[in-house]
């Protein structure tokens, strides 16, 4: 459920820079390559998506276990 309320969140979200993102998620981590790392179910699972504020996009590039995203580069997936 928490995912599907990030998802709903995002979709209607008008975000054109990372402080508009900031200002809605306060705990929001920013990397290289425009990717952003989202805390999901109380810091249960990890979501990082890349961001192309100038068209307004977002696309999902890992969703996983804090578990699993140690094991992975957020900048470069």
């Amino acid at each position: 459920m928490p995912l599907r309320n990030w998802y709903a969140e995002a979709s209607r979200a008008n975000w054109r820079t990372p402080a508009d993102i900031k200002a809605a998620y306060r705990n929001a981590s920013f990397t290289a390559n425009n990717r952003v790392v989202f805390n999901v179910k109380g810091n249960d699972y990890r979501l990082v998506v890349a961001v192309h504020y100038d068209r307004g996009q977002m696309y999902v590039r890992f969703v996983g276990a804090h578990r699993q995203y140690d094991t992975i580069k957020a900048e470069t997936i």
